[in-house]
C-alpha cells in the first residue's frame, strides 16, 4: 500500500496567509516567509517512501500558481471549514496509509513522518500533537472508513482541537507522535528559531 503526504498549502498572498504573524510582520513579509516555509518544508520532506501531494486552497489559483514545484501533484481544498476540507483530503488519498500536515511547521524532519507512518502499523489513526493543544499532523491507516463524524464540532484554533479530535474517532486505535509548534505569531517564530539553533 502506498503512502501519501498531504500537505496543505494557501497560495502566499500577502493579507490572505498567516494573518495573525502578519499584525506583528506586516503582510508581505509573512506571506514572504510562509511560501519560503513550504518551499523549504517540501525539499526537506522529499522521500521515496512516501508521495507528497500539495492541497492547495484558493483552488482555481493553487492549481495554476508558479510558487509550488511542478512535479508534486496538487488537489483542490475545495469549500468549507478545516475540518471539511481537511476530511476531503483523507478520503481522495488512495488505498494505504495518509497523513495530512499544516505547512507552517518549520520543526518538520522526514523522521517525523517516518514515525505517523510507521504507527499507523497498528494504529489506525495517528496525531502530531502541538503545544498549544492542536495538532500538526493527522493520519489514518485508511483499513475502514473514516467516521462519518470526523472533525464535527472540532473547535479549531483553540487548546481543545485535538482533544476534540480525537473524540470523533470513538473506537479507533490511535497512536501520539512528536509534539511540534506551528507558527502562527512572532513568538511562535522566535521559538522555533531558538528550537532549532538548539538541535
Amino acid at each position: 500500500m502506498r503512502r501519501t503526504l498531504v500537505i496543505m498549502v494557501k497560495e502566499p498572498r500577502p493579507g490572505r496567509v498567516k494573518t495573525r504573524l502578519a499584525r506583528d510582520i506586516g503582510a508581505t513579509a509573512a506571506a514572504w516567509w510562509f511560501r519560503h516555509q513550504v518551499a523549504r518544508l517540501v525539499r526537506r520532506l522529499r522521500d521515496p517512501r512516501w508521495r507528497i501531494v500539495l492541497a492547495v486552497t484558493p483552488d482555481r489559483a493553487g492549481l495554476a500558481s508558479r510558487v509550488w514545484p511542478d512535479d508534486i501533484p496538487r488537489w483542490p481544498q475545495g469549500r468549507g471549514e478545516l475540518g471539511q476540507r481537511m476530511a476531503r483530503m483523507l478520503q481522495a488519498a488512495p488505498c494505504g496509509p495518509v497523513c495530512v500536515i499544516g505547512a507552517d511547521i518549520p520543526g518538520i524532519k522526514r523522521r517525523h513522518i517516518a514515525r505517523a507512518f510507521r504507527a499507523l502499523g497498528s494504529a489506525e489513526a495517528v496525531f502530531g500533537p502541538a503545544p498549544d493543544g492542536g495538532y500538526w499532523l493527522i493520519g489514518l491507516a485508511k483499513r475502514r472508513p473514516a467516521p462519518r463524524a470526523l472533525f464535527e464540532g472540532v473547535r479549531w484554533s483553540s487548546e481543545h482541537a485535538l482533544s476534540d479530535t480525537v473524540a470523533t474517532l470513538s473506537g479507533f486505535r490511535i497512536a501520539y507522535v512528536d509534539c511540534l509548534r506551528d507558527v502562527d505569531t512572532v513568538d511562535d517564530l522566535r521559538m522555533t528559531a531558538e528550537g532549532a539553533r538548539a538541535t
